[in-house]
């Protein structure tokens, strides 16, 4: 996802510039980090306090530089209307929170209301198309059966959560001035790795993420993906 997310903002913002970036549900910081090493403003809005901890553990590590990059913002993601004005962000990622969301629209409209014109939205959702995939895969036949006729699993951590169908979200998008410009599968291949796996060698791995990239951006593959990547661009 991180390659699939470089690539669209290096399509869309000059080489070089130093982006305005909003990560909302920024988790243990994994992204926000990421991109302060690159050069880039990070503000992530987070509300669990242990991931907190995680990502301000994680950034009191970074040189002085990347630390004066970032600033956390302790919230909920519906709550950006508050803390920011309108255009305020060039790129505004939102990876991994709408399965928590029972009615997502509402979030959504104000993530795009963040952007500037011209502005990048980032989703990362779970794909209702695929929830038969993971459980079909274990033989987990009577998972799998109930599966095709639900748009909610229990994820790994044994919470129930939400997935989000792509013409759904297409159709969203176009209502709230960011349409959808271009999206990915991920975790084609891999969605049945444990949480803790032993990384193959780097030339393996290597192969590994070459096939997932080349699977996220075609059919029939990236349509049973475990997680769609969607990027919308602010009107």
């Amino acid at each position: 996802m991180a390659r699939q997310l470089d690539e669209q903002i290096a399509a869309r913002f000059p080489v070089g510039q130093r982006l305005r970036v909003l990560d909302v549900g920024m988790g243990q910081g994994t992204q926000a980090l990421r991109l302060a090493r690159a050069g880039h403003k990070v503000t992530g809005v987070e509300q669990d306090p242990e991931m907190i901890a995680a990502a301000r553990a994680a950034l009191a590590g970074e040189p002085e530089g990347i630390r004066g990059r970032v600033r956390i913002v302790e919230g909920d993601g519906h709550q950006t209307g508050v803390h920011f004005l309108p255009g305020s962000f060039d790129v505004v990622l939102c990876h991994g929170v709408l399965m928590y969301v029972d009615e997502p629209d509402a979030l959504l409209a104000g993530l795009a209301r963040m952007l500037a014109p011209g502005g990048l939205l980032s989703l990362l959702v779970r794909n209702a198309e695929a929830l038969a995939m993971r459980p079909g895969l274990a033989g987990d036949w009577s998972g799998a059966l109930a599966a095709f006729d639900s748009a909610t699993y229990r994820n790994r951590l044994g919470i129930e959560a939400r997935a989000d169908r792509l013409d759904a979200l297409t159709a969203t998008l176009a209502g709230i001035a960011a349409p959808l410009q271009v999206w990915y599968g991920v975790r084609i291949f891999t969605d049945t790795v444990g949480d803790d796996p032993v990384l193959p060698p780097d030339a393996e791995l290597e192969s590994l993420l070459a096939a997932e990239e080349r699977a996220g951006r075609i059919d029939p593959y990236r349509r049973v993906a475990a997680l769609l990547h969607l990027c919308g661009v602010r009107d």
